[in-house]
């Protein structure tokens, strides 16, 4: 089993600080579910975890098995084992989608062990399988003409191939139909085991209908004030947030 802890996190953006002394323990074997109201800090929390160079970590510690996170590159953090699959993925024109996975794998291998030719296009075939997208998107540059459920498909296709320790996904869920929705939960309830843990940023209850948590938490004003099963998603879509802050005494504004 592998843990991703945030002790204590404070984040700012341009001297505005939007994470507030955030907590929050995740192992390999386990779901999270992140909701929130608009601006309290959910893609924030993503962003800090990833090492975005827009954030600023001004307090608060994040471990990966007792490795200090905030001490690691961008793409050290990726090498040990996260991943961010986020809503609006970069295009990267002039490199195919095959090409950037096979590196992104054996960028986490030793020399003597990179994964061959053959091994790959085994691999790639049988997760294209799993989420429905035909070969020729393996060849196509990274997201470059995509449509927004491609774009969705192709990250949780990435998901499968690299099968990092721990995923962050950001509102992956956001603009797709009903039949894309159920084919990306199916590609992210593929990775569910020991060796594999998720921390899922949504607004929706519907994703959560497919990629059914086991914790969820709701943050407000910077901090998870609320943490509970599957149950409170439930709850947040029949009370809204309103029921939440009215419940705990909290001194927070929602907007309409």
């Amino acid at each position: 089993m592998k843990t991703l802890e945030i002790k204590n996190l404070h984040v700012s953006i341009e001297d505005k600080e939007i994470l507030k002394g955030l907590n929050l323990t995740i192992n390999t074997d386990e779901i999270h579910a992140i909701m929130g109201p608009n601006g309290t800090g959910k893609s924030t929390l993503a962003a800090a975890i990833m090492g975005n160079p827009a954030y600023t970590v001004t307090e608060g510690e994040i471990y990966l098995d007792g490795e200090n996170v905030l001490e690691m590159e961008v793409d050290e953090r990726a090498r040990a084992g996260l991943f961010l699959a986020v809503q609006y993925p970069s295009e990267i024109p002039g490199v195919t989608n095959a090409q950037f996975m096979k590196a992104a794998i054996n960028s986490r291998r030793a020399e003597d062990d990179k994964m061959s030719v053959m091994e790959f296009i085994k691999k790639l075939d049988e997760k294209m399988a799993i989420l429905n997208m035909p070969e020729e998107m393996a060849e196509r540059y990274l997201n470059e003409g995509f449509s927004g459920g491609e774009k969705k498909r192709n990250e949780i296709l990435q998901l499968l191939m690299i099968q990092p320790a721990f995923a962050i996904l950001d509102e992956i869920d956001s603009g797709l139909d009903i039949d894309a929705l159920k084919v990306v939960s199916r590609g992210v309830n593929e990775m569910r085991g020991e060796n594999f843990g998720a921390l899922i940023i949504t607004h929706y209850q519907r994703l959560l209908n497919y990629i059914i948590p086991d914790y969820v938490h709701i943050i407000i004003d910077g901090k998870i004030v609320k943490s509970g099963g599957p149950e409170l998603a439930k709850r947040l879509e029949d009370e809204g947030y309103r029921g939440i802050v009215k419940e705990l005494g909290l001194d927070f504004e929602l907007k309409e």
